[in-house]
């Protein structure tokens, strides 16, 4: 495998890193930008590097401390949810963007910066600052998140993204104070929107897709037949319960779940302001 790269993009600001299944893209703004974006590089460089050297405890059900700064944070964003099953690679794509933005907050002094992996983000917002972040699923705009609210992490999870899902959502994105918060979250959010037993529902062993899941033998969903409304309804229902549980334990700040052309939000999304996507 090809060892860590880093390229600027196009437009000659933002910062693209890939190492294997990491794909990261960052900015800064501020007098410390020079600084951020080079600290960035260079934590990134050993990032795959710890994280295969703990990789069987990482994949067990969250219990053990592990030794790596950034397999701490996937296990403390993780801890909360037992003893419901879970592992800390629910947490693993935010933990990575908040262990480089925390590399990158300690080199210089910054405005404002962002770490994007694949979609779940972490963010640094100096006083007066903000960041404008697209939803997924039926919400049809874009929030703004400003420096005096808790928000520092933005995550997506569903049944169509990067992982397997236990769930039927399409997406269940999750707005919380840090980037492996929100990611663990909306994994387990995702998981909840469902209709257990349902023949609508196609699901296979997790194992039988990728041999070396953290899900071992559970069953993830691989389809999903049209819904009716009361369906999609009563699982987002089901979501949503759990996600006010979540928040209510001080989990997340908000969360949008989506399924079917239906949406839910959970939390204080509807105080944020929100931007008209076809006027972006």
């Amino acid at each position: 495998m090809p060892g860590p790269q880093a390229a600027f993009l196009p437009d000659g600001r933002r910062l693209h890193l890939q190492h294997g299944p990491i794909d990261l893209i960052l900015d800064a703004e501020g007098p410390g930008r020079a600084a951020a974006i080079e600290a960035a590089s260079q934590r990134f460089d050993t990032v795959l590097e710890e994280l295969v050297g703990e990789l069987p405890l990482l994949r067990a059900p969250v219990g053990t401390l592990p030794r790596g700064a950034i397999a701490r944070r996937m296990h403390a964003a993780t801890l909360p949810f037992a003893p419901r099953f879970i592992t800390p690679m629910a947490a693993v794509a935010g933990a990575v963007a908040e262990e480089v933005l925390a590399g990158m907050t300690g080199a210089g002094e910054l405005t404002r910066a962002y770490v994007n992996n694949g979609g779940d983000v972490a963010l640094h917002l100096a006083p007066g600052e903000s960041f404008t972040a697209a939803l997924a699923g039926g919400t049809p705009g874009r929030v703004v998140i400003r420096a005096e609210t808790p928000i520092r992490g933005i995550a997506t999870s569903g049944r169509n993204g990067r992982s397997h899902s236990l769930g039927i959502a399409d997406s269940v994105t999750v707005l919380a104070g840090s980037a492996a918060q929100a990611d663990a979250a909306a994994t387990m959010i995702a998981n909840a929107v469902d209709l257990p037993g349902s023949a609508k529902v196609t699901r296979v062993p997790a194992r039988s897709l990728a041999p070396d899941s953290d899900l071992g033998d559970r069953l993830v969903t691989v389809d999903l037949a049209p819904l009716s409304a009361s369906e999609a309804t009563l699982a987002l229902s089901r979501g949503a319960g759990f996600a006010e549980t979540c928040r209510a334990r001080s989990l997340i700040i908000a969360a949008v779940l989506s399924l079917a052309g239906q949406s839910l939000a959970v939390g204080a999304v509807q105080t944020l302001q929100l931007k008209d996507l076809s006027h972006a």
